[in-house]
């Protein structure tokens, strides 16, 4: 199936080998070339100027990254639903992304736990990567209402940049854009594909079930999400 990169930023992806197993990944870098096109590489000896767009991590792996202490999701007070209500409203209005998708995202990411830190390194509710959240311009990583905001944009970008598809989005938020890039579609991540399995579930369940709380408890039922999320919204800049 053919995917549109959103017409924002033209995009031309640089050759990249695949990866040979799903235990394997490579760091993306971005160039310039004289006619303002940006590239991608995995290969910055050969492109000149090349800086590193997306530091990539075994999706699977359980050792964790240098100067990080993994914390896993501890609360089981049930007020984490809601807790953060009016920052996902708001993250959810101010980038156009549905507000079910962001609900979605953060209780596979991180159960609503706040403290939650990833074997690699992504933190918060949206479990950010500190490189993403740099760019997304988050200045307190630890803030929820600013790992929401950072990730809610994250995931704009994603939907501009892959025309829509849902489940393009969701694999690129958890292996990196560049994985998706690479693989012309969901990478061969085990981890990667069970997670957008999770999302899409969770997404419908909270389309579905007008309770917040009583969507979040519980295995989502296998039943299909719309194919795509908005990508009418202006352009993050």
């Amino acid at each position: 199936m053919k995917r549109r990169l959103g017409a924002t930023l033209a995009l031309l992806v640089a050759t990249l080998p695949l990866l040979a197993s799903s235990q394997a990944a490579a760091d993306i870098y971005q160039w310039t070339d004289a006619e303002g096109v940006v590239h991608f590489t995995n290969r910055p000896s050969t492109s000149p100027g090349a800086k590193l767009y997306i530091k990539s991590s075994n999706p699977s792996g359980n050792t964790p990254r240098a100067g990080v202490t993994p914390f896993a999701p501890q609360d089981r007070d049930l007020g984490r639903y809601t807790r953060y209500d009016e920052h996902i409203r708001q993250a959810a209005a101010l980038y156009q992304i549905p507000e079910q998708l962001v609900r979605a995202v953060i209780k596979v990411e991180s159960d609503y736990d706040a403290r939650a830190v990833s074997y690699a390194g992504a933190r918060g509710l949206m479990q950010l990567m500190p490189e993403t959240a740099e760019r997304m311009q988050v200045k307190d990583i630890n803030d929820p209402r600013e790992n929401i905001f950072g990730g809610v944009r994250y995931l704009r970008v994603l939907a501009n940049m892959f025309n829509g598809d849902l489940d393009l989005t969701v694999a690129a938020y958890n292996a990196g854009e560049g994985a998706v890039m690479t693989h012309g579609g969901i990478p061969p991540f085990a981890q990667t594909r069970d997670y957008v399995v999770k999302v899409t579930k969770f997404y419908r369940r909270y389309r579905t079930i007008a309770d917040v709380v009583d969507a979040s408890v519980g295995q989502p039922e296998p039943v299909y999400a719309p194919a795509s999320v908005p990508v009418a919204a202006p352009a993050v800049p």
